[in-house]
């Protein structure tokens, strides 16, 4: 449906540079969107690997801990002595203006914070199965995190560039196309105006030469 907007000249190209705009808009947000996907791709792959992995890695952690317990009967107050993780540090990375985190996690080798005397090898296989834990999971929460702010970005993008391709440009097609329309019919009339004045001006010096011939 075309603007309501008066047809002249400088409307029409306000409205063409208005649609130039549109298309160069929507370009625009189809290459992010493109990109986008592709990453979002990517990163749905790098989650699938992960996910096996932690379940994995899980699996193994939980089954050293249940040794642990059969071994030393509750393990609470050798786990007490572990310290709080604190190597984990948070960045973003941004792909096509979409802020995605970037989690990391300082390699260390696992130092024993507990006594030998009262513990087994089970306590510390457990021990270090956890701390591979923290990694996978660490990893995960980036890549996941990373896809819900690439599946709201795209979800984003995808509404504009639709209201741009079904709404806005055909809009601004169809009043440029009303506007030059408008102008061309008034060109037509005013030509046809000066022609019928033309020949209403002839007829008359015509008549007026065969006055004087008389």
């Amino acid at each position: 449906m075309a603007q309501q907007v008066f047809p002249t000249k400088g409307n029409l190209i306000a409205m063409k540079r208005s649609l130039a705009l549109a298309l160069l808009g929507y370009d625009l947000l189809d290459r992010k969107r493109n990109i986008l996907i592709r990453e979002l791709m990517s990163l749905v792959d790098k989650a699938g690997s992960l996910r096996e992995r932690i379940e994995t890695t899980y699996s193994e952690a939980y089954h050293a801990l249940m040794q642990a317990n059969i071994a030393l009967g509750v393990v609470t107050p050798f786990a007490a002595s572990v310290p709080v993780e604190e190597g984990i540090g948070l960045y973003t990375r941004s792909v096509m203006g979409v802020d995605l985190p970037k989690v990391t996690l300082e390699h260390h080798r696992p130092e024993v914070n507990y006594g030998f005397l009262y513990t087994t090898s089970h306590l510390d296989k457990a021990y270090i199965a956890f701390g591979k834990v923290k990694q996978v999971t660490a990893e995960l929460a980036e890549v996941e995190n990373s896809i819900y702010r690439l599946s709201v970005a795209i979800r984003k993008t995808q509404r504009r560039a639709n209201a741009l391709q079904n709404i806005i440009i055909p809009n601004n097609r169809a009043t440029v196309k009303y506007i030059a329309d408008s102008l061309e019919e008034k060109e037509r009339e005013e030509f046809s105006r000066l022609k019928v004045i033309k020949a209403v001006k002839l007829k008359k010096q015509a008549a007026a030469s065969d006055k004087e011939e008389t």
